[in-house]
C-alpha cells in the first residue's frame, strides 16, 4: 500500500520542509517530495510531520508498569502510548531485588519477541535500568530495601534475561564501584546515566570520564548546583557530549530552571522525557508504583505515607506530546526544537538513532503529527494510524 501524507512543515534530519509531501509505503518512509505524488494523499492542512516520538525514560502507562512482569501488560502501555503519540519507548525499570529486575527483563523480552506484524503499538527500543545502583539521600521513590552496588556480573544476568536488550543504566556515581562499572558497560556499548546520587562534581566528573554519557531526569533526584559545590547539576551542565534528561511537566522542575539547564546545555543535548509511573493515562487515585504505594492528584504522583499523607513526588503522568507543547508554550524552544528534542536527540543519548528518531528513506514509517497549537493531530506506526 502506497499513499502520501500533505502537512504545512515536515520535520526532517536536515531542515524542516515548508510544505510537500511524504510517501509511505509497506509500512516504510519514502522520500519527501515538493510535488505530489501519483498515490492517494492523506490530508492534515495546518499541521507539523514528525518523527514519532522517542521516550528514553518511563516505567508503563495506562495502569501497567514493567514491575507487573509480564508481556501483556508491557504491550497495554505500549498500545496506550501510541495513541498518545509515543512510538518507541525504552520501558524502565525500578530498584528492586534483582531476581525481580530480572524478571521484568524478561517480561519486555517476551512482550518484542511475541509481536506480529498485526501490533501496533509504540517499538520497544530497549531496556532502561534506572537502579538499583543509588544512593539512599537521593533515593527518591525508589525502594531503599534494594540498594547495592554497582556489580557487572549481576548486569550481565539481567542482559541475558533481557535478550540483550538493555541499553542504558543508571547509578550513583559516588559509590566505589561506578567508575569500574562505567568503563565497562560503555566498552559493551551500554548507555551509562548518573541520578539518584549525592555526588560531588569530581565524583560525577569521575563516572564521566569513565564512560558515562547522560544525567538521569536533571534535577530532581541529585546534588544541586552551589557555587562552591557544582554537584551533579553543575557536571550535567559543563560536560561536554554528554545529555541531560529533564521532565518537562513544570511540576517536577520549573520552566526557569529548564531555561537555565538550556543555557548551558543546549537544546541539542537535552532529552526530553516523561519518568512516567504505571498509573499515567488513569484517573486520580491510589496506585502501586515500584513496591511502593502512592497517590496521583493533580496531574502528578506522590508517594503516600503510612498515615495517609503525601510525601515526596514520585514520579509523572506527561505524556511526551504534552511535554512537546509544554516548551513551546513556555517560549523555551521553538516548536522544531522541541519536537526534535523528544524524537532525535533521545535517540542519540540512548544510541538507538539508528532505528528510530528519525524520519528518513525506508525506516519504519513512525510518525507523530501536531496541530498548528501543538495538541497531538494523529500517530502512525509503521504507516498505520492509530490516533
Amino acid at each position: 500500500m502506497k499513499f502520501a501524507i500533505s502537512a504545512d512543515r515536515f520535520v526532517l534530519p536536515g531542515a524542516t520542509m515548508q510544505g510537500g509531501y511524504l510517501t509511505i509505503e509497506d509500512g516504510v518512509f519514502g522520500a519527501w517530495s515538493a510535488e505530489a505524488p501519483e498515490c492517494d494523499i492523506v490530508e492534515y492542512p495546518g499541521a507539523t510531520v514528525a518523527p514519532g516520538l522517542v521516550d528514553t525514560h518511563i516505567h508503563g502507562f495506562y495502569n501497567h508498569a514493567t514491575t507487573d512482569r509480564t508481556a501483556e501488560s508491557i504491550n497495554i502501555s505500549s498500545e496506550a502510548l501510541a495513541r498518545r503519540g509515543t512510538t518507541t519507548w525504552l520501558p524502565t525499570t525500578f530498584t528492586e531485588s534483582v531476581e525481580e529486575i530480572e524478571g521484568s527483563c524478561k517480561a519486555i523480552a517476551e512482550a518484542d519477541e511475541a509481536r506480529g506484524e498485526d501490533f501496533v503499538g509504540a517499538r520497544i527500543g530497549g531496556i532502561y535500568l534506572e537502579g538499583p545502583f543509588f544512593t539512599m539521600k537521593h533515593v527518591g521513590a525508589q525502594n531503599p530495601k534494594y540498594l547495592i552496588e554497582p556489580s557487572v556480573e549481576v548486569f550481565e544476568r539481567w542482559q541475558e534475561a533481557a535478550g540483550g536488550r538493555i541499553v542504558k543504566s543508571a547509578l550513583a556515581a559516588e559509590r566505589e564501584s561506578s567508575p569500574a562499572y562505567c568503563a565497562a558497560l560503555d566498552k559493551l556499548g551500554v548507555v551509562m546515566s548518573i541520578g539518584h546520587s549525592d555526588a560531588t562534581y569530581d565524583e560525577a566528573l569521575a563516572a564521566v570520564n569513565a564512560g558515562a554519557s547522560c544525567f538521569v531526569h536533571t534535577y530532581n533526584g541529585q546534588r544541586g548546583l552551589h557555587h562552591r559545590d557544582p554537584g551533579v547539576v553543575g557536571a550535567a551542565m559543563t560536560t561536554t557530549n554528554t545529555y541531560a534528561e529533564i521532565i518537562c511537566d513544570g511540576r517536577h522542575v520549573t520552566p526557569a530552571a529548564i531555561k537555565a539547564l538550556l543555557t548551558a546545555k543546549g537544546w541539542e543535548h537535552t532529552v526530553l522525557i516523561t519518568d512516567c509511573l504505571g498509573c499515567g493515562g488513569m484517573p486520580e487515585g491510589e496506585y502501586m508504583s515500584g513496591g511502593l504505594p502512592v497517590v496521583m492528584k493533580g496531574g502528578l504522583c506522590y508517594l503516600l505515607n503510612e498515615d495517609g499523607t503525601t510525601g515526596s513526588i514520585a514520579g509523572s503522568v506527561l505524556t511526551l506530546a504534552e511535554g512537546v507543547k509544554n516548551m513551546v508554550d513556555w517560549q523555551l524552544v521553538t516548536a522544531e526544537q522541541a519536537i526534535r528534542m523528544a524524537s532525535e536527540v533521545p535517540a542519540r543519548s540512548a544510541h538507538i538513532d539508528d532505528v528510530c528518531g528519525y524520519i528518513k528513506p525506508g525506516r519504519n514509517a513512525d510518525l507523530t503529527i501536531f496541530n498548528a497549537d501543538l495538541t497531538l493531530a494523529a500517530t502512525y506506526v509503521g504507516g498505520t494510524k492509530v490516533a
